[in-house]
């Protein structure tokens, strides 16, 4: 079977609207015949290119199938950082707001990476990635780090204890665990601004 067939077979099987690399098809045949399979099949409409080296299938939408989405600058953001072993995480102002700490939600989406800066843009989508060092990368996935993240982002005069306390509660967690993550936080030296409000806090969790 050709590489242009083989290609076509393996994209049949990728998931609509999800983002993909091209690196996953070298095993295929000699790099340029597949770029040439890929560059068909975009001219065919059964791929789009969303980024340099990644991919997607279009998506007919629900309601109106004949309108396409393809993968959203996030998905696509998130491919290029796996694909490359980057970290990747929301920024803290995105942090902070979804931990209640901001009322107001951000407008722009931005991540923090241990990559490159860089943006990504699908369609009117734009996504911003910001190289930021390793201890803002923190404790990732962890409720640590996503408010350690979000307190960076924020000045703690202007934020009042009960504020920061209905942050933990959001996050439902065991207090005994809250008091913990508290202590964890009260001793990152970034955090030093906010050591009495935290300290205020694990006497109350």
């Amino acid at each position: 079977m050709s590489v242009a067939a083989l290609a076509r077979q393996r994209v049949h099987r990728m998931k609509r609207g999800v983002p993909f690399t091209i690196s996953g098809f070298y095993s295929l045949g000699s790099r340029a015949s597949v770029q040439q399979a890929m560059s068909r099949l975009v001219k065919e409409g059964l791929l789009v290119r969303v980024e340099r080296g990644f991919y997607s299938r279009p998506k007919p939408l629900k309601n109106l199938p004949s309108v396409n989405v393809v993968a959203s600058a996030n998905a696509v953001a998130a491919a290029w950082a796996k694909e490359r072993g980057y970290k990747i995480t929301l920024q803290g102002l995105e942090a902070a707001y979804r931990l209640g700490l901001q009322t107001q939600a951000p407008v722009k989406r931005i991540y923090w990476s241990n990559g490159p800066t860089r943006e990504f843009r699908v369609g009117n989508e734009l996504v911003r990635i910001q190289h930021k060092s390793a201890s803002r990368l923190r404790w990732l996935n962890r409720p640590e780090g996503e408010l350690m993240r979000g307190l960076l982002s924020l000045d703690q005069q202007h934020t009042p204890p009960e504020t920061l306390k209905n942050a933990f509660h959001r996050l439902s967690i065991p207090s005994a665990e809250a008091r913990q993550i508290a202590g964890k936080l009260m001793n990152e030296p970034a955090l030093h601004a906010w050591r009495s409000h935290l300290m205020t806090l694990q006497k109350a969790l």
